[in-house]
């Protein structure tokens, strides 16, 4: 056991140190601070010794040089188990310091927040906090460091237990975690730093921090977390507020960011069904109630235990919609009070609320886990130029059929390929995802719909490789079509468009999503 007779206190995040400070000196420990740590302290009536004391000097540069000195880093890299070095210091007068408490500038949650320039997040570089973390861990041998206020309890029950001693597996945990926390440190400024002048760098530093535990993973049998990328705005996902009903799993995270990511796309009123990472059922409005109502018909089996985005306050008639069926998550920019109310009737139900932010935050990427490694690309987000799309044959859509057309192609988006999407009056009648040919896809999509096929429009994600998709969708009633275009076999497509007088766009733009 390694006794603490000698502490420094210098954190960023006060939480918990003044009764840690306390419970210290009732030990006995002789207690060296700076700055604000030392006037916090000192205001609760506690004993410190201040930093320029120990080291001959004044706190310099606004504070930017203060622990960087010989007499607190001799102090901390002692071996103690070395005669020599414990003679050295004894010669030059040092005593040696047994436990450093430190927290650093918080710098990724000042990164996070719009409009942080430059200058205000290079102030929030910490250097003597890392260099003392550094220091101390390193010399785990006979020096504890602790990072995180939520081990102050814990290192108190054990100093208390042990008569003011540490064990070594704890000061080497405590080291472990103080390494962990400066490497995150440095790789969220590498990360801000570099942005702009490396898109896909030769090494990729992330850092992501624990936001929570799930309920389990994708299957009950799978533990899982939800993490916080370093550097994500504060209108992210990951900073939804729960304000109601049990805790998420993994899927309910998954659905939850498709449905989020699909209903940001339109400025109308918009609801977006989600089940298994696909739209079940999509529609604008004037109105949030309407929009909900010809969402849920799209196709309203699937809707039973989906999850749901809008992209307006929830209002009570809204409210009542949602809760007449089984919904697993609710994401909203808001809920009025009475519809907070209807919704907290159910006692499972999920409720998310998140400010909306429409501009897409581009320059995280897109991460997808292989054996060995990670695929990384840019997201497919933002709107798509459609202002120099293709026509097919004579005839061009009506502004019906564009509003529609555009409508379903944002749709498909977001929807697994072969993704096939139709839609009328601003909602989607039958949707086909993820299957392994388009004609398989276009076959359920027209099923779903239905009679409400006649008088739609379609989206295909890609191209038609063959035009049979087409003509099975024509023969049901659709009137326009909107895709990529490119497949070899585009001509025999378009042939059938015109020879049929229908409308086809094309966009030259595919949006694949696996």
């Amino acid at each position: 056991m390694a006794r603490i007779e000698r502490a420094l206190l210098s954190v960023s995040n006060k939480a918990g140190i003044v009764g840690l400070a306390r419970e210290l000196r009732e030990m006995g420990v002789e207690i060296i601070s700076t700055g604000g740590t030392e006037t916090k302290l000192r205001s609760e009536g506690i004993e410190v010794i201040p930093i320029s004391e120990i080291t001959g000097f004044p706190e310099m540069l606004d504070g930017r040089v203060k622990t960087l000195h010989p007499h607190i880093h001799a102090a901390l890299l002692a071996d103690r188990a070395n005669p020599e070095h414990m003679q050295q210091l004894k010669e030059m007068g040092i005593k040696p310091i047994d436990l450093v408490v430190v927290n650093l500038y918080p710098f990724a949650e000042t990164i996070a927040q719009p409009g942080t320039t430059l200058e205000e997040a290079v102030e929030q570089i910490d250097i003597g906090g890392v260099t003392l973390i550094r220091a101390a861990a390193k010399n785990f041998a006979g020096v504890a460091v602790v990072t995180n206020p939520k081990r102050y309890s814990s290192l108190l029950l054990e100093m208390r237990r042990n008569n003011g001693g540490l064990s070594e597996e704890t000061r080497r945990s405590l080291a472990a975690e103080g390494f962990r926390h400066t490497a995150g440190y440095d790789a969220a400024i590498y990360a801000y730093l570099s942005g702009s002048f490396e898109e896909f760098p030769e090494t990729l530093n992330l850092v992501f921090k624990k936001q929570s535990m799930l309920r389990y993973g994708e299957n009950p049998h799978q533990r899982g977390a939800l993490y916080q990328e370093v550097g994500a705005p504060s209108t992210a996902l990951v900073f939804a507020e729960q304000l109601h009903g049990k805790e998420l799993s993994f899927n309910n995270v998954l659905d939850t960011d498709s449905a989020w990511s699909l209903v940001k796309e339109f400025p109308r009123p918009a609801v977006v069904m989600i089940k298994h990472n696909n739209p079940c059922g999509v529609a604008v409005a004037d109105r949030l109630a309407e929009a909900w109502r010809r969402a849920y018909e799209c196709d309203e089996v699937s809707a039973f235990g989906s999850v749901m985005a809008l992209n307006r306050p929830v209002d009570e008639e809204t409210a009542e919609l949602i809760g007449s069926i089984f919904v697993e998550v609710v994401i909203a920019p808001d809920y009025q009070e009475g519809a907070r109310k209807i919704l907290q009737r159910k006692e499972d139900i999920r409720l998310l609320c998140l400010p909306l932010q429409r501009e897409p935050f581009n320059l995280l990427k897109d991460l997808k886990r292989v054996d060995g490694g990670l695929l990384v690309q840019d997201y497919d987000a933002g709107e798509d130029d459609l202002s120099e799309v293709g026509y097919v044959g004579e005839r061009k859509p009506t502004r019906e059929q564009w509003e529609d057309l555009v409508f379903a192609w944002k749709v498909a988006k977001h929807t697994r390929s072969n993704a096939i999407v139709l839609a009328k009056g601003g909602a989607t009648v039958g949707i086909g995802a993820g299957q392994m040919s388009r004609l398989d896809s276009t076959h359920i999509a027209l099923r779903k719909a239905g009679g409400k096929s006649r008088g739609s429009v379609c989206a295909s994600d890609a191209f038609f490789p063959f035009p049979d998709s087409v003509v099975m969708a024509a023969e049901a009633g659709v009137e326009a079509f909107i895709q990529p275009g490119g497949s070899m076999r585009d001509e025999e497509t378009f042939e059938e468009i015109r020879r049929r007088g229908l409308v086809m766009v094309l966009t030259g733009k595919r949006h694949f999503r696996h």
